[in-house]
């Protein structure tokens, strides 16, 4: 037991140290896009959107760096059940969550393929380097259409609050923060594989678990408290958003670094569950919709279903680990 303190205590400090530096990454570059003249709604939808997965994709280079793979395709899977299942419904129980027509035909039918595409490259139990630098390259399409269509259509556009600081002050938390990020994923990585070794416990679960959950603590702190306040308006937004950016940049960065050999639960357990899920959250987004308002709201009893299929995940996880 002695063996694991030191693992835990640099997770637990890496995990820290993720979010700490990725807010201060987040709000260097975006102020340092905004004083070279970039818009406040495309630095939003570009600089903002993919910054605040820069723990996951941080962690998941590290990981693939230091021949962890699975780690990364599980933090990957994890941190997309965690953000629907977790966050999105504990969100909910604090209180209904407002949903916009457009969320369902625009980003939610994009998470829709993308979840299909992510399970056509985890289908043969290997995540390759070209499908995985495809996985990445798609980002950029993706972006520019989005950026296209909110221009297009600003009454769609989730504001968010860009803060402007000196360029001194951009560069320093810019700097700042990738360094702590990069430090940081080391000690999670090297904490979470350390766990995994002396608790005979394979990486892929460790990632699904707590790595995937410490990732995603600051999307649930965040989520809660506007919730609380009554700001919970752009709460699916983003959580759709960083899930597209998990599966994209997360699991493909991983891959294109190194071809990853994966067991094949990932597939038929990990991935066919983040994908029910992800069905699941549509389903209940189109079953609120139907009455063609938009003033729908996600109730708390979606909260419960979500939350209650989130549960059954753990179990069946720990079903099938249990029986290894």
């Amino acid at each position: 037991m002695m063996s694991l303190y030191l693992p835990i205590g640099a997770l637990v400090a890496g995990m820290i140290g993720l979010i700490w530096g990725a807010d201060r990454f987040v709000a260097g570059s975006a102020s340092l896009a905004r004083s070279i003249g970039i818009s406040s709604l495309v630095v939003g939808l570009t600089v903002v959107s993919v910054g605040t997965s820069a723990p996951e994709i941080i962690v998941s280079i590290n990981a693939a760096l230091k021949d962890s793979g699975e780690l990364a395709v599980g933090n990957a899977l994890g941190s997309n059940l965690a953000n629907i299942g977790l966050v999105l419904g504990i969100t909910l129980l604090i209180a209904p969550i407002p949903i916009r027509r457009h969320l369902l035909k625009e980003e939610g039918l994009i998470l829709l393929l993308v979840t299909g595409l992510a399970g056509i490259c985890l289908f043969n139990g290997v995540l390759g380097r070209i499908e995985s630098l495809l996985l990445v390259l798609l980002v950029i399409p993706l972006l520019i259409m989005v950026v296209k269509y909110k221009k297009l259509h600003p009454q769609s556009v989730e504001h968010q609050t860009i803060k402007a600081y000196s360029t001194r002050g951009s560069v320093i938390r810019f700097v700042l923060g990738l360094a702590v990020l990069l430090i940081s994923a080391e000690l999670t990585v090297w904490g979470a594989k350390s766990i995994a070794i002396t608790m005979g416990i394979s990486e892929l679960v460790i990632g699904l678990t707590i790595v995937a959950i410490g990732t995603s603590l600051p999307e649930l702190a965040a989520s809660a408290i506007s919730a609380a306040r009554g700001h919970h308006d752009i709460a699916i937004g983003n959580i759709i958003g960083s899930n597209l950016f998990n599966l994209l940049l997360v699991m493909g960065a991983a891959g294109a670094i190194s071809p990853i050999a994966l067991d094949s639960l990932v597939f038929t357990r990990d991935y066919i569950a983040m994908a029910a899920m992800t069905v699941l959250l549509l389903l209940l987004m189109v079953l609120v919709l139907h009455n063609n308002t938009d003033k729908a709201k996600l109730p708390k009893i979606a909260g419960l279903v979500l939350l209650a299929a989130y549960c059954l995940y753990y179990l069946a996880l720990w079903c099938s680990t249990a029986g290894n």
